[in-house]
């Protein structure tokens, strides 16, 4: 059931030389900042290439926000497409397709969920309609259940999960919300709650990163599962499981520090995650991460990280822990903050994108050269990840100081695009595919 270190760097060895006839960087060539980015760059990083804790300092860089000049898009591979598909929104976040096509944005800074319609051919950004209001903070969307005509919209607020009535086709709730998880630990960092049905719609999953960084200061008592935790942090860097309904809430998986964005790979039916790990270890460590959720397994936060690499912070505390450790699949470049994840089927892209997953990087601010900023393509084969990830729209940094937009989430819509959301710009991007397939 758990992956061990030594079978990922195995498994990240044989990509590395799969992927050998792609420009790949590897090594420390895979650590770079935003003016290494590009379509089409390719990365493979693995435990091996991680190096030690504090080799730099960990250095405070928010960025500032810099105005996109007229006319300024994304970049996008040869063969695609940019153009605006909403704007003037307010921190707009997760973004989800619904089954007859429409696509409903959970609009953060607002708190509320706005829903679009458009046909798909029209270049200019459409109006969206308020689907629902008063959710504070509101972040995760989900459709229950799967099929053509789901009947309720669940959505994740900080503190609560709750679910609205909902017929294909509604641009407006027709009935109040009701809530389904009444209670989610909240307070400190990482107010974003990401929510998923399992494929066969008998568990709702909830994500829910930590209060945080690394645990400090947090009082010691019995945990009930297999890296668990307590005081401030119980029931966090967790993904949560409960029926439906909102009953048997259980622990799914533990030590994912910051699991921001869930999404279920539609081949196998395997959760996935993407993960912000922890901060004040070095500009180069620990890796984010994207990985599947197994049931019952533990990732390391905060005693460990990728595996048995045991955070010097948290030295000694739980060697019981070592060798438990499951280890993530595809890491990120550290910092680059990834917050949303899709996989595509949409039929529009080239052959090679079907079954790839998309990843949203909303950038560094503790890091001395900026990374992040661009959304990424996990490389599957065979509905397995490789290892290697590729960058897919960038070009969202200004200069070292300045950027535009942050990514944050990825959907595609029914005909095929791929849409993105940027709550620095305050919009939402579609990239189409323009070449033959």
């Amino acid at each position: 059931m758990r992956t061990g270190f030594g079978l990922l760097l195995a498994g990240s060895l044989a990509a590395g030389a799969a992927l050998a006839a792609e420009a790949v960087l590897v090594g420390p060539a895979a650590y770079g900042d935003w003016r290494t980015d590009g379509p089409g760059v390719r990365r493979l990083i693995t435990p091996a290439d991680m190096p030690p804790p504090y080799a730099t300092p960990s250095t405070a860089n928010p960025s500032r926000r810099a105005p996109r000049a007229p006319g300024e898009l994304p970049k996008a591979p040869p063969g695609f497409s940019v153009d605006l598909f909403a704007e003037g929104l307010s921190e707009p976040r997760v973004i989800r397709t619904a089954p007859n096509g429409d696509v409903f944005v959970a609009e953060s800074g607002a708190g509320r969920v706005l829903v679009f319609r458009a046909d798909g051919k029209t270049p200019a950004p459409v109006r969206g309609e308020v689907f629902a209001s008063d959710l504070p903070r509101v972040f995760g969307i989900a459709f229950y259940p799967s099929g053509p005509d789901p009947r309720w919209v669940y959505v994740a607020t900080i503190g609560s999960v709750w679910r609205i009535p909902y017929r294909s086709g509604d641009q407006k709730a027709t009935g109040p919300a009701e809530v389904v998880v009444r209670k989610l630990p909240t307070g400190g960092s990482h107010w974003t709650r990401d929510i998923a049905f399992s494929r066969d719609d008998r568990t709702l999953f909830v994500s829910v990163g930590s209060a945080t960084n690394d645990a400090e200061g947090v009082r010691a008592l019995a945990a009930r599962v297999l890296g668990g935790l307590w005081d401030v942090e119980e029931d966090r860097a967790d993904v949560l499981a409960f029926d439906p309904d909102g009953g048997h809430k259980r622990i799914y998986a533990t030590g994912l520090r910051n699991c921001s964005g869930l999404a279920v790979q539609p081949a196998s039916g395997a959760l996935w995650c993407v993960v912000n790990e922890r901060d004040g270890l070095g500009d180069d460590l620990p890796p984010d991460y994207a990985t599947p959720v197994v049931d019952g397994a533990f990732y390391g936060w905060p005693w460990y990280y990728i595996g048995e690499h045991e955070d010097p912070r948290h030295k000694g505390e739980r060697p019981n822990l070592a060798g438990r450790v499951t280890v993530p699949r595809v890491l990120f470049q550290p910092h680059s903050a990834p917050l949303g994840i899709a996989f595509y089927e949409g039929g529009q892209f080239p052959p090679e994108y079907e079954g790839d997953a998309f990843v949203a990087f909303h950038g560094s601010w503790n890091r001395a050269k900026r990374t992040g900023y661009k959304v990424v393509r996990l490389l599957m084969k065979d509905g397995k990840p490789t290892g290697a990830y590729e960058d897919f729209l960038t070009g969202f940094v200004a200069d070292d100081e300045s950027v535009w937009g942050r990514p944050v989430d990825v959907a595609a819509t029914r005909d095929g695009a791929l849409l993105v959301t940027d709550d620095e710009g305050g919009v939402i991007w579609r990239v189409t595919y323009q070449g033959r397939r």
